[in-house]
């Protein structure tokens, strides 16, 4: 099966839901986050940065769990475009 290239709407949402989750993440480390959500540094980084537009679903749901996020707050950010409040 051949994946079909992004939208840049997808894209956009992918960009939307890293800078969400970079900032819940406030002071945490990026290697605390990732190890908490059973996910490499690396790929944490790449969901972030917005070079991972569109993670794996599970991935996204483990990342909720660790961060304390509910899954419908990360989905409305992926639909909307809202950004969750930093974490203080």
């Amino acid at each position: 099966m051949v994946r079909q290239p992004l939208t840049p709407e997808q894209i956009a949402a992918g960009r939307r839901l890293g800078a969400a989750l970079r900032a819940a993440r406030g002071g945490r480390s990026l290697a605390e986050v990732a190890l908490a959500a059973g996910i490499s540094p690396e790929t944490l980084r790449k969901i972030e940065t917005g070079r991972l537009p569109a993670p794996a679903f599970g991935t996204v749901v483990c990342l909720s769990q660790a961060l304390d996020i509910p899954l419908a707050d990360l989905a409305d950010v992926w639909l909307a475009g809202a950004l969750l409040p930093q974490a203080s």
